[in-house]
């Protein structure tokens, strides 16, 4: 059946699939190291081994330069010399070779050997065709040691002809000294790659530990257990940071959880009483004989009915507000002013007298509807403990750019100790436990929601004698000023504003 479902219909186009990321070839990928210990220790072994190599390789090229250039320099300056013996015409049989230098040897034009050092006396001439300079080569061995030598050639003009004298110098002991430092560095450099690559996996292993712990303990926490944190390292580096920022993140999913769990107890509690009391008022309806006291029952159930669909509604607007969904709709620019005019005098009347003063022009950015239910809960709580008397005043404070909205009752007040109580919900103080008055203690609490997610606030303001609740909701920005080169608009509707005036039909104040 499985199967089944997860086959596409025919005829209809198949989703296509997504885009196969670059990488290696899937042989290869066996070789590829899974954690991230070993991918730091290979990436910092590969760097090191090329870094060796490259350095072992200098160190060599820039020895033998050396060396070469050392040998090259002492034979050019002592076939000069001998040179210059020739031209001032004092050139002897036998030459002696200075330090630097392994042999020496003076040839005319001919070929002719006139004058040679002691151990290359009796030998022919080295070379016939080399031009003056110095080179090192394998072709000239005179003194059978199976090496390089660096041969320089010099030309002198002499009063019997022009003589080339050329000086040699074995490069033995330069052999010898690439050899020995190639060996040392056969040695030296897989010893320092493997230090390396040890050292970097015990580093990173050790750095990547707190992780490791951060990683346990994360899977071994559930729904039942948010009171685990992760463990904090000491240090102050980013797996410290990881690790508070981790435990901030389930302190907030524990202070979820915990209000959810006491969300559902209080919605549970608060459902369960009017549930019971209608059943009992249908049971004893059918039941009942009497047709009046039947209508009677019906008539109370259907109060109770209206009063669980106002529960209901409340539970899901606040469901909605947890969820953010505030953000997810469109806002617009709302004059505040008329709104509040408009929720007043809208009202039914009432044993109360409601006043109203009025900032002109206040607007701000929001959601009309939630924005007026804000005001509707507000003023249900006023009417509900106001003694005789609500009002309700709008101020646009500039300097901090924000709304300023008061609705004021002379009832009891609220007691300082029960100040942000009132905003918890299913609160009810004691004077206002009863149902029958028709709060679910969700009024206060899903207006101070609505004020949040519009960026603002609501809380009691201290007064001498009632409550007074406070919000206060930025201010929309100014509208540009319009283009005086642009058509003039249809004549538009002032926003509503008063002051003081009654509310009896004429333009509200008191009603």
């Amino acid at each position: 059946m499985l199967r089944r479902l997860l086959t596409p219909i025919r005829g209809l186009p198949t989703p296509p699939r997504p885009p196969r990321r670059p990488g290696l070839p899937r042989p290869l990928r066996r070789f590829v190291p899974r954690s991230v210990r070993a991918r730091a220790t290979a990436a910092a072994g590969t760097v090191l081994a090329a870094a060796l190599a490259l350095a072992g390789a200098g160190l060599l090229t820039a020895l033998h330069a050396d060396l070469v250039a050392s040998a090259a320099s002492a034979t050019r300056q002592q076939a000069e010399s001998v040179a210059q013996l020739a031209v001032q015409g004092r050139l002897t049989p036998v030459l002696h070779a200075g330090h630097g230098t392994d042999f020496l040897q003076a040839v005319d034009a001919h070929g002719t050997v006139l004058a040679a050092s002691p151990n290359l006396a009796g030998r022919t001439a080295l070379t016939a065709a080399h031009r003056t300079g110095s080179r090192t080569t394998d072709d000239v061995d005179p003194l059978y040691d199976h090496h390089r030598q660096r041969l320089t050639a010099v030309t002198a003009d002499t009063p019997g002809g022009p003589v080339t004298v050329y000086a040699g110098a074995s490069l033995r002991a330069a052999d010898e000294a690439l050899d020995t430092t190639q060996a040392a560095l056969a040695v030296a450099c897989p010893l320092l790659l493997l230090i390396g690559v040890v050292v970097t996996w015990r580093v990173t292993g050790h750095a990547l530990r707190p992780v490791e712990a951060i990683r346990a303990e994360v899977d071994a926490i559930t729904g039942r257990d948010l009171h685990r944190r992760v463990p904090e390292p000491g240090t102050a580096d980013e797996i410290a940071r990881l690790a508070a920022t981790m435990n901030a993140m389930l302190d907030r999913l524990e202070a979820s959880g915990r209000r959810q769990r006491q969300f559902i107890a209080d919605a549970s509690h608060e459902l369960r009483s009017p549930l019971a009391v209608l059943r009992t008022q249908l049971e004893v309806a059918d039941t009942h004989p009497d047709p009046a006291v039947r209508a009677e029952l019906v008539h109370g159930a259907l109060q109770d009915t209206d009063r669980l669909q106002s529960l209901a509604t409340d539970l899901l607007l606040l469901a909605r507000l947890d969820a953010g969904g505030a953000e997810d709709r469109p806002r617009q620019r709302i004059d505040l002013t008329g709104l509040v005019a408009a929720t007043v005098l809208g009202r039914p009347a009432g044993p109360h007298r409601r006043t109203t003063d009025l900032a002109p022009a206040v607007a701000v950015e929001g959601i009309p509807l939630w924005l007026g239910r804000l005001l509707t809960n507000l003023l249900d709580n006023a009417d509900r403990h106001a003694a005789g008397a609500v009002h309700v005043r709008l101020a646009a404070d500039r300097a901090r750019g924000v709304a300023v909205l008061d609705v004021e009752d002379d009832g009891p007040g609220i007691p300082p100790a029960d100040r942000e109580r009132v905003f918890e919900r299913f609160t009810r103080l004691d004077d206002a436990r009863s149902r029958d008055e028709g709060g679910s203690g969700l009024g206060l609490p899903i207006a101070r929601d609505i004020a949040r997610h519009h960026g603002g606030t609501l809380a009691v303001t201290p007064t001498p004698s009632g409550a007074r609740l406070t919000a206060t909701l930025p201010l929309a920005a100014v509208p540009p000023a319009p283009d005086p080169l642009a058509p003039a608009p249809g004549p538009a509707v002032p926003p509503a504003s008063a002051s003081r005036t009654p509310f009896d039909g004429h333009p509200p104040t008191e009603v």
